[in-house]
């Protein structure tokens, strides 16, 4: 995804209606998230910035990502094992598979249960402001090994 003007602006425009300051960290946290790919967990990224020597606390790598999320930004997806999972936000909205052995996450989207939710919703006249859907079980891989 990288880093985009209208991004930046709305993280800027965010941080400044709160009261806080636009900071060199903040902007290097927000360019680390918004180039990873898939799922990711905050240590990750505390990781990433120790590992190139690059001084950026870890408090201030939680707090900025809780930013993200407030914005949209960043969706807390899965959590699995005492693990808490975060991707970037896309347009479009996907479920997760998640294997309880290896830990692989399969994204899938159906538009059936899509609609069997908002069907739902509607019928408890309830006003959805978020949803998510993990189902666990094991992957191809490792049910084909448990079988064999």
């Amino acid at each position: 995804m990288g880093l985009d003007n209208f991004t930046e602006k709305k993280f800027k425009d965010y941080l400044k209606l709160k009261g806080l300051r636009y900071t060199k960290q903040r902007k290097e946290i927000l360019e680390k998230i918004l180039n990873r790919m898939g799922h990711f967990e905050i240590e990750d990224i505390v990781l990433e910035f120790k590992n190139q020597n690059i001084d950026v606390s870890r408090s201030t790598v939680y707090r900025t990502l809780n930013i993200l999320k407030e914005l949209g930004i960043v969706n807390e997806v899965i959590k699995f094992k005492n693990k808490t999972l975060y991707e970037v936000a896309l347009n479009e909205h996907h479920d997760h598979l998640v294997c309880e052995n290896c830990g692989k996450i399969i994204e899938f989207h159906s538009q059936e249960i899509e609609d069997l939710q908002n069907k739902i919703c509607e019928m408890y006249n309830f006003k959805p402001n978020f949803h998510r859907l993990e189902i666990y079980g094991l992957c191809k891989e490792c049910k084909n090994l448990n079988e064999g």
